[in-house]
Parts: C-alpha cells; structure tokens; sequence
C-alpha cells in the first residue's frame, strides 16, 4: 500500500474567489481551480519571479504579525497556455484566482 504525504498549509487562504475569466480558462484547459489553490497553500509559487517568490517567503514567515503582512502571489500556466495569477490578501481575508489582465 502506497502511503501519501500529507503537507501541511503555510498559510491561511481566507475566502475562496474567482474572476470568469480565470474560470473560463481553467475550464478551457480542463484544469481544476482548487489544484492551484493547494499548489499555492503549500507554498508553490509556480513561475513568480525571483523578487515575487522571496516577498511570499517573508509574507509567510511573519504570518499573524500585523505590522508585518504582506499579500502571497502565485503564477501558474494552464496547459493551454493562459497565465493564471492566485492572490491572497495581506490580511488573509481572501484568495484569489484571476487573469492578470484582471487585476
């Protein structure tokens, strides 16, 4: 029997929300929006850059620390080609998946 591992979230989501766009290309690719949300609470950054991926870095560390939050950025290509972009809030309030013309 194959055991799974389970890791653990590194942050907290908030309220799940989408923009049609960003759900019209999930469903254009055939890809499951929640898989990037997990690939994003376990810390996946997908194809942020190099400034992008260490400000996520610091937003988690100081996560609870009000004087501190800073909002996590993921981008992520669908297999059809579309760039995705999963925000969460500083406050944690919310989550986000969206185009980036979106924003």
């Amino acid at each position: 029997m194959k055991t799974q591992q389970v890791v653990q979230p590194r942050f907290r989501l908030g309220r799940l929300t989408a923009t049609p766009g960003a759900i019209r290309a999930m469903q254009r690719a055939g890809q499951d929006p929640l898989a990037l949300i997990e690939r994003h609470r376990r810390g996946d950054w997908g194809v942020v850059g190099e400034d992008d991926a260490g400000a996520n870095e610091r937003a988690v560390a100081h996560e609870g620390d009000p004087d501190r939050q800073e909002r996590v950025l993921s981008v992520y290509v669908t297999d059809v080609g579309d760039r995705l972009w999963v925000i969460t809030e500083a406050d944690r309030s919310a989550t986000c998946v969206l185009l980036p013309e979106d924003y």
